[in-house]
């Protein structure tokens, strides 16, 4: 089975999730806002800083905005892992992209 393909609809839905985010909950921070890149059914999330993007996750898309799967990114390896859970935040990870950026604030802390 095909997955769902992320959508010029679902990419700005995304988009107004994570700008909500980021007045919401980070404001007066504004180094430490959420990004967003695309790639294939993938949306990733970090910070922009000096130019460059920080990774924090990885989120696959299911076909349910409140279902996404969770990558973290391990700096060690250069590497999103889908298996890890060891991470602190992960308590926060629940299918949603606001739980996914909750978890990225607590496993990297701006």
């Amino acid at each position: 089975m095909p997955k769902p393909k992320l959508t010029p609809e679902v990419k700005l839905q995304a988009d107004a999730i994570v700008a909500r985010f980021n007045v919401e909950q980070l404001r007066g921070q504004s180094w430490a806002h959420y990004v967003t890149n695309y790639r294939g059914a993938h949306l990733y999330l970090g910070h922009q800083r000096g130019g460059r993007f920080w990774p924090i996750c990885r989120l696959t898309y299911t076909g349910d905005m409140n279902r996404w799967e969770f990558a973290i990114y391990k700096y060690s390896d250069e590497a999103y892992d889908p298996d890890e859970w060891f991470f602190t935040g992960a308590e926060e990870v629940d299918g949603t992209i606001e739980g996914a950026m909750r978890a990225g604030l607590k496993a990297y802390p701006p």
